[in-house]
């Protein structure tokens, strides 16, 4: 592996540079040292796609086996990638040898400095808890980059096409679930079907159906996990009856802390970090609950397991209906808002037409919600 680093950096490290090598790109760094919430953090860029590794929080002690966080950051990222075991190892037994030298050329630095901006934009996805900080790894290196002459990559897609090259085969291997999620609005007929890899979370998921559903991430919201459906009850997640009555709660998973001011009988815990395999396939009912005062109540089910999902980022293979615009008063204010709508004459017309459309009101657009989720 050949390092190409700051002189920032190099004094940090203590390492004399090597004089220049012959480069393998994809086996070619460029790094730099920078300062985040006032811890020190290392960022690498792949000289070849422009992929990027994030070590967070680095201390001195750290510094003396950087070499080994290097290649242990890069395995971390590239399972939470998804990419199959054998690949990760190839990839690091060719990059098992260190070598470092100086910042190639202003281009390169210029680069460079660009991933660093974004890790500056998502530090809100850091851990201090973690020196190597997969998320946001995975989050910058899916920003668009220029690649000269008004082009652009996603440095993630172009890493994924380089290590099939490298390899000569395929280079995922998941196990994702195919979900089928019911927004409740009565009568309307709005859900959409998902395939998520299980190593996503629930934080990941909430971002998922927020994309699926057109939903804008302006409230707080909540998951809850039920038991299996009873022998002898012959219903579905569909049904009109009330869900809490047929299918017992045993988890409610919550984004913020407040929530714990208000106790339920079900034991509560911070979503933060949990996998949907810890409890899918064991569990096959869901509800995902977003903003409390429109009170929009989605029903999970969990349909199939796929053991060989040949993709990272989740799909939806199909969905219907629109999605109610933020704000919009729950249920009642939605079937108002359908009505005026409807009614060219109405005195609210226009107001309603262009408050929809400040608000992201829109057809469903499937093409459009797997670009998004492609990048997710």
């Amino acid at each position: 592996m050949f390092i190409q680093c700051t002189k920032k950096l190099l004094e940090q490290l203590d390492i004399k540079p090597e004089s220049r090598v012959e480069e393998e790109p994809l086996f070619s760094w460029h790094a730099h040292l920078i300062s985040v919430n006032r811890r020190k953090t290392v960022v690498l860029v792949n000289d070849k796609n422009r992929y990027a590794i994030v070590l967070y929080g680095l201390k001195s002690k750290d510094c003396k086996r950087f070499n080994e966080i290097v290649l242990q950051g890069i395995r971390e990222t590239f399972e939470e990638e998804g990419i199959k075991e054998e690949v990760i190892e190839k990839f690091l037994l060719h990059s098992k040898e260190f070598t470092y030298s100086k910042a190639k050329d202003r281009t390169s630095v210029a680069r460079m400095n660009k991933v660093c901006a974004n890790v500056y934009f998502y530090e809100d996805l850091l851990d201090n808890n973690l020196i190597i900080n997969t998320k946001i790894s995975r989050r910058v290196s899916r920003c668009l980059v220029g690649n000269g002459k008004n082009d652009y990559i996603r440095p993630n897609e172009e890493m994924y096409k380089e290590l099939e090259d490298f390899v000569g085969q395929h280079i995922f291997r998941m196990k994702a679930v195919q979900i089928k999620v019911v927004l409740k609005l009565g009568e309307r007929q709005v859900w959409r079907r998902i395939v998520v890899p299980v190593t996503r979370t629930f934080p990941e998921l909430h971002d998922i159906l927020q994309s699926a559903f057109g939903w804008r991430n302006c409230h707080l919201h909540e998951f809850v996990i039920f038991e299996n459906k009873p022998s002898g009850h012959d219903i579905t997640i569909n049904d009109s009856s009330d869900h809490e009555k047929e299918y017992n709660p045993i988890m409610n998973l919550v984004c913020d802390e407040e929530a714990f001011a208000y106790p339920k009988e079900t034991e509560m815990k911070p979503e933060t970090g949990i996998k949907l395999s810890e409890y899918i396939p064991t569990y096959k009912k869901l509800k995902y609950n977003y903003d409390f005062g429109d009170d929009w109540q989605h029903d999970i089910e969990v349909e199939r397991i796929i053991d060989d999902y040949n993709a990272n980022y989740p799909i939806c293979l199909e969905g219907e209906g629109n999605t109610p615009p933020e704000d919009v008063g729950g249920s009642y204010g939605y079937e108002e808002f359908l009505a005026i709508l409807a009614d060219p004459k109405h005195l609210d017309y226009k107001h309603m037409v262009n408050w929809g459309n400040v608000q992201g009101y829109e057809e469903f657009d499937i093409v459009r919600v797997n670009r998004i989720l492609k990048n997710r």
